[in-house]
């Protein structure tokens, strides 16, 4: 079969007195059949490329599939007189919401059974579930394209009745008042900002429903909590850079939203309650990694914060649980994450101890107030996810459930995992955690996937991966480049690869794969890269650097037509991004943009093997970026390595729904990273 020849009609695209001619324009067009037409021919291409893999998807499917408890259930957490779970049946896809009164002795009640309503969809994603404060009522949402817009629905748990309530084109958050009557709700625009919230009341039509906030600033969107207390109710409202919060009483739906701070440039700062004051955590007054204030609620504003946790230049503070003794801080040092618990008694303070190289740390579920239990989460690329009960007074920890890892074959101390650092261009050190089976060999013929991202300060901790073990056990090193653009080493590792200094990502990235190579951990001949969505961007743009280092590539729902889509603010989530990348509106953000837009710089020169995905409901990164630059690989490329795109037809941006069919896209990334292989072999 020869590889599809996407037609070209020009569209001439001008700005800046800069002209750019793009041929595939015309992908954009979602309702045009030879839009429809082009997906699926790429998607019998890759049926038809990687036909000689049916076998090994397979077998990597049900072994990933195999190590999965197929019955399993959450770790039950207590909330206002109840246990809640969330479990899953051998045999179904989707999760069972369920509660226990008291104790976990008594009858299982039934919340909400998602197989049921996911019947007849090919697509079917839950959003959020939020039970009344008389435990009478839940509000559910649920989106059954893909594109991340939901429907709330409502549910009488003593008759089971479906409310008519219906309210459409919402993010699926809901928060109640503790009247039990009024439900407040976040709406979309059309480029699927949150920008609106309302106030619902049970048993009226949504048309009536009360419009409590408008956010008019196109770069801000909006969020909706209610404090840990039950006693206040949040609007958030915020860009990347700037936070403004408002406040009511829980128990007054009609009272006076109240500003905490108003919006200022570059100042942002979330918000907690307990016993009437306010525990703010905050970069006001150039606390770059952020520190923690408080103030009474009666004088929220910024004037009136008193810091209690002081800003600290080799600690990025991450986030904190108030107790009634004790104050537990997320700390990130050299990387690393860190429990730092704080007894208010006495003023002291001790950490959590951790022994792996690399590994994630992380603040659980902790909903009570008055007690010396801490519950929190652990897990490494040797270790399975993991959750503990620590007594913060007698300094001991209890394991409650561990992530099972069934067939029989899994041993942690079969593996091993290193954190090497790498030597950057301009004299920085990039952190590499690695994973491999003790019985693989570092060689120059050693297979290496190095993983990737680096945008929106998000950092890819050290985690462990069940499914990873199918590449681990056939002779795969894996391995994270923890590069600029997330958070790793703290607040100024993100802003130093973000706007106007976007390539040290890319640079990272490329660097970290020659120090792998000069290392002898693996070869050009053996070294494989994968990233999604931003990480897609990261993908794009390094193959366009360095082709050469990389035998293969796998871009999972990438953003790869970076100028294009920033300059159309129609397109969702366009212009909340500013803050990130910059507005190619501005001349200099404009030539810097488009001097690393992987569609934009794609040139007639070899490239490595490539695996390209998407979903065709993608909301955040549009089907055609990846059906574009597709195209234009394939016309300009000088080489005969494999080049598949894939588009999941019926899913978005987080794939396919359901809790096993992701693992077929999965296993396609991995056939297709051991075809490569074996090719070059």
């Amino acid at each position: 079969m020869d590889a599809p020849k996407a037609k070209k009609i020009e569209k001439l695209l001008e700005i800046h007195n800069d002209k750019r001619i793009d041929p595939y324009f015309w992908m954009k067009e979602r309702e045009n059949p030879d839009v429809i037409q082009y997906l699926e021919e790429e998607n019998n291409y890759t049926d038809f490329v990687m036909k000689d893999t049916e076998d090994l998807q397979n077998e990597l499917y049900e072994e990933m599939k195999s190590r999965y408890k197929k019955d399993d259930e959450s770790l039950p957490y207590f909330f206002h007189g109840y246990w809640y779970i969330v479990r899953y049946e051998d045999g179904r896809e989707y999760p069972i919401f369920s509660r226990k009164f008291q104790t976990l002795e008594n009858k299982e009640e039934i919340l909400l059974d998602v197989n049921i309503l996911a019947e007849g969809e090919s697509f079917f994603e839950t959003g959020s579930i939020s039970v009344s404060v008389n435990n009478e009522i839940i509000a559910y949402s649920t989106d059954n394209v893909g594109r991340r817009i939901y429907k709330i629905f409502f549910k009488n748990l003593k008759t089971g009745e479906v409310y008519p309530d219906v309210i459409e084109n919402v993010t699926g958050k809901t928060v109640w008042a503790n009247d039990n009557e009024h439900v407040f709700y976040i709406r979309k625009d059309e480029s699927l900002r949150a920008f609106q919230i309302y106030r619902h009341k049970l048993g009226t039509d949504p048309k009536d429903d009360v419009l409590i906030f408008h956010e008019e600033d196109e770069t801000f969107d909006v969020g909706l909590f209610k404090t840990k207390s039950l006693e206040y109710i949040f609007i958030a409202s915020s860009s990347t850079n700037e936070d403004e919060m408002r406040f009511i009483p829980a128990d007054n739906v009609y009272a006076r939203w109240n500003i905490v701070q108003p919006r200022t440039e570059d100042l942002e700062y979330s918000v907690e309650h307990y016993k009437g004051e306010f525990y703010i955590i905050t970069n006001a007054d150039d606390a770059t990694n952020f520190k923690i204030v408080k103030t009474k609620v009666e004088t929220p504003a910024m004037e009136y914060w008193e810091d209690y946790i002081p800003h600290r230049e080799d600690v990025l503070l991450e986030g904190f649980e108030i107790f009634k003794n004790y104050f537990v801080l997320e700390e990130r040092k050299k990387g690393l994450l860190q429990i730092n618990i704080i007894d208010n008694q006495t003023n002291s303070s001790h950490y959590l101890q951790f022994s792996d190289p690399t590994y994630t740390a992380y603040i659980g579920i902790n909903l009570e107030f008055d007690t010396d239990i801490l519950r929190f989460g652990y897990t490494s690329l040797t270790k399975p996810s993991s959750t503990y009960e620590y007594n913060m007074k007698n300094k001991t920890t209890t394991l409650l459930k561990q992530q099972e890892v069934l067939g029989g074959k899994f041993f942690p101390e079969d593996y091993i995992s290193e954190r090497i650092w790498a030597n950057t261009r301009d004299g920085k050190e990039v952190a590499i955690s690695l994973v491999y089976h003790k019985d693989t060999e570092k060689s120059a013929q050693t297979p290496l996937l190095l993983y990737g991202y680096g945008s929106y300060g998000h950092t890819v901790d050290a985690s462990f991966s069940s499914i990873r073990l199918s590449l681990l056990d056939r002779g795969f090193i894996y391995a994270i480049a923890h590069i600029r653009g997330g958070e790793y080493l703290g607040r100024e590792w993100y802003e130093d690869g973000k706007m106007l200094r976007k390539k040290n990502t890319f640079f990272d990235f490329i660097d970290a794969s020659k120090y792998l190579i000069s290392n002898n951990y693996t070869s050009p001949k053996h070294l494989y890269a994968m990233g999604g969505s931003a990480g897609g961007l990261l993908m794009g743009a390094v193959m366009n650097y360095n082709p050469e280092l990389f035998n293969g590539i796998v871009a999972q729902v990438p953003f790869v037509d970076v100028v294009t889509t920033m300059l159309d603010d129609t397109i969702p989530l366009t212009t909340g991004e500013y803050d990130e990348w910059g507005n190619p509106k501005e001349k200099e953000y404009y030539d810097y943009m488009k001097s690393y837009s992987p569609y934009d710089n794609i040139e007639a020169r070899d490239y490595p093997n490539i695996l390209i995905t998407t979903g065709l409901h993608d909301s955040q990164v549009q089907y055609w970026e990846p059906a574009k630059w597709t195209a234009k690989l394939r016309d300009m490329k000088t080489d005969n390595n494999i080049l598949i795109f894939k588009t999941d037809m019926s899913s978005g941006h987080g794939g396919a729904s359901g809790r096993f069919e992701s693992l077929k896209e999965i296993a396609l990334e991995y056939a297709f990273l051991l075809k490569a292989e074996a090719l070059k072999n």
